[in-house]
Formats: C-alpha cells, sequence, structure tokens
C-alpha cells in the first residue's frame, strides 16, 4: 500500500478521472455515511459532492488528505490535521479513515491506519487522536484494536454528534536481542531495572540493535557487553515478542528476539561493566533458579520464561514452539 498526498490544482478542481476512482469509494461507504451525515442522500453522493467535501477540507492549511493504491488501484483514504483548534489539545488527529466497502476485512484499514501513524511519526508527533460517533460501535472496536483510548465523550465540532475521542501513542519501533543463558543446574541471570512506564521488572542480558546488527550479533555483543561473558555463544532462537517501555523519555514499542544458549553459573565480571549496566539503566542482577522463575515474584520479560525454557528443554534444546512464540501480542 502507497500513499500519495491529494493536492488540488490552481483553480481548485480535482482530474477528472481521479474525482470517479473517489466518487466510488465515498459510495461504497453507504452505512457510514447514513450514519455521519457527511452527504444529503447516502444513496446518492455525486462527484461535485465529493470535489466540494475535500476541497472544504484542503482549505485548511493544516489538513493532509492521503489517497492509499495497492497495484495502482485506490483502496482507502485519510484525512488529517496536524493542530486541532484547541490550543490545548497538542496532539494530530484523523478525521476520516475510509477503505472501499469492497475491500473491507482485508486487513487494508489496518494497514493504512499503520501508514498514517508512520507519516505522523516521521513528523516527531508522539500521539494521534481522532473522534468516533457513538453509533458506531464497529468503528470504535476497529480503533480500540489498533491501540486507541477512549479518553473523552463530548459533541463533535460540526454538528455536535456525540462522540468517543480516542488516543493512541505514536511509539518509537526498536530492534532489540537477548539472551537466556542457562547454567547446568537450569537456572537463568537475569536483571532487574525499574523503568518510569512499566515499573520493576526483570530481563534477560541484551538490548538494542546496532546499525546493520542482525539480532544474534546484537544479542552476542548486548551479552558481552554487560557481563562479560566472551565465550557464551547465543543458540538457537527461543521466542520473539514485542513490548512498550519508555527509554530516555521516548515511548518505545521493542520487538526483541531472545536466544537461549548453555553457560557455568558466574557473576558477571570484567572492566567497564558497572559502567555499561549503568547506563543501560540495570539496578542489580542475579541467577534465578528455575522454581523462582516459574512463580514470578517480580515481572519477568518475556513473560512466561520459565515455561518457554522448558519447552526448549523437552524439545531436545531445539527451538522452543517452532521458532517463533509471540509471549505478548502488540496492541
Amino acid at each position: 500500500m502507497i500513499l500519495q498526498p491529494l493536492a488540488l490544482s490552481s483553480d481548485r478542481d480535482l482530474p477528472a478521472a481521479l474525482l470517479t476512482e473517489l466518487t466510488a469509494l465515498y459510495a461504497s461507504n453507504r452505512e457510514f455515511h447514513a450514519l455521519s451525515g457527511d452527504f444529503p442522500d447516502p444513496d446518492d453522493i455525486r462527484p461535485e459532492q465529493v470535489a466540494t467535501a475535500l476541497a472544504d477540507e484542503l482549505a485548511d492549511p493544516d489538513v493532509e488528505v492521503l489517497l492509499a493504491r495497492e497495484s495502482g488501484r485506490l483502496t482507502g483514504i485519510a484525512v488529517t490535521l496536524a493542530h486541532h483548534p484547541d490550543p490545548a489539545d497538542p496532539d494530530p488527529w484523523i478525521g476520516l479513515l475510509m477503505v472501499d466497502a469492497g475491500a473491507h476485512r482485508r486487513g487494508h484499514g489496518r494497514r493504512l491506519a499503520a501508514l498514517v501513524e508512520d507519516r505522523l511519526r516521521a513528523a516527531d508527533r508522539t500521539a494521534v487522536r481522532l473522534a468516533v460517533l457513538d453509533d458506531n460501535p464497529g468503528a470504535l472496536a476497529f480503533w480500540t484494536a489498533l491501540g486507541y483510548e477512549v479518553v473523552a465523550h463530548r459533541p463533535d465540532r460540526r454538528r455536535g454528534r456525540p462522540c468517543a475521542v480516542l488516543r493512541k501513542t505514536l511509539r518509537t519501533p526498536r530492534p532489540a536481542a537477548r539472551v537466556a543463558v542457562v547454567d547446568p543446574e537450569g537456572a537463568v541471570y537475569l536483571f532487574r531495572y525499574d523503568n518510569p512506564e512499566t515499573g520493576v521488572h526483570w530481563a534477560l542480558p541484551g538490548g538494542g540493535l546496532e546499525t546493520g546488527e542482525t539480532p544474534r550479533e546484537g544479542a552476542q555483543r548486548e551479552l558481552r557487553e554487560e557481563t562479560g561473558w566472551t565465550d557464551v555463544e547465543p543458540g538457537p532462537l527461543l521466542c520473539t515478542w514485542e513490548h512498550d517501555f519508555s527509554r530516555f523519555h521516548v515511548h518505545i514499542r521493542q520487538h526483541e528476539h531472545i536466544y537461549v544458549a548453555h553457560g557455568p553459573h558466574r557473576e558477571p565480571a570484567g572492566p567497564g561493566l558497572a559502567a555499561a549496566q549503568a547506563e543501560d539503566g540495570i539496578l542489580s542482577g542475579r541467577w534465578w533458579s528455575r522454581e523462582e522463575l516459574a512463580e514470578e515474584a517480580e515481572p519477568v520479560w518475556p513473560p512466561g520464561l520459565a515455561r518457554l525454557l522448558t519447552a526448549w528443554e523437552q524439545e531436545g534444546s531445539g527451538t522452543a514452539g517452532g521458532g517463533e512464540w509471540d509471549a505478548q501480542r502488540p496492541s
């Protein structure tokens, strides 16, 4: 899917072929327009009405109209507002996101929403808002499934229709890798963190990848930097998972590759370890027995690590779960 900004000609007209495509797109969403009341007759949406509606949107310099195409075909449209008229509202808004009704339930809406979020994120926006009509439960379900949360209820500015206002933090994606080092008794070494967003938790040695690194290369480098263990090589992939947290006041969505390796029972040692651990926000570290790991007295990342390791051992130290397991579904 490709997003293309819509620009009107100098006389504020749309090319005839494009207007035909847009009219068909709008007309296919008859149920939505019957709810919104944006057109006098949802069963008879005309090209001149669509042209007027889009020209009115683009009269605001803070508005951007984005056309979504797949294989050259117009699949959807999104309208964004960079700055809300209320100065107390710092976030951009998605005013409209609509997919051709003939292509519903194929993931186009999710992809379009993700591309719009990426565009806003690239503009250094940290969150986005939108409004859903109270009598449109399908739209509410769609947006909440994408991680948007209801933050207010109020009438919309144009027609006073009752709406739910939703907001989503736009997180920065960050690839990372970690290593579960298992000693001869089955214990695992973990570091303790206290994150401003997620609180106290324990995690395996590892961290973010550097430019050009593969996950396995990053896992090995991070393991050496944080523990000083130069003789432990990351083994098979245990799982992948995604989670949210804050790093240096930036909201992160981290995708991690978790590897597993056998190693001796010893403490981290080597020059510069204290500084490296402090830079990564590590408070302390220790070995966890498999029994302690199963209890998880404090949160352990990834969740269910004891179960994953048991499955790995039962499969003959192969890759648990066929190579990939979603420890936590992304929002």
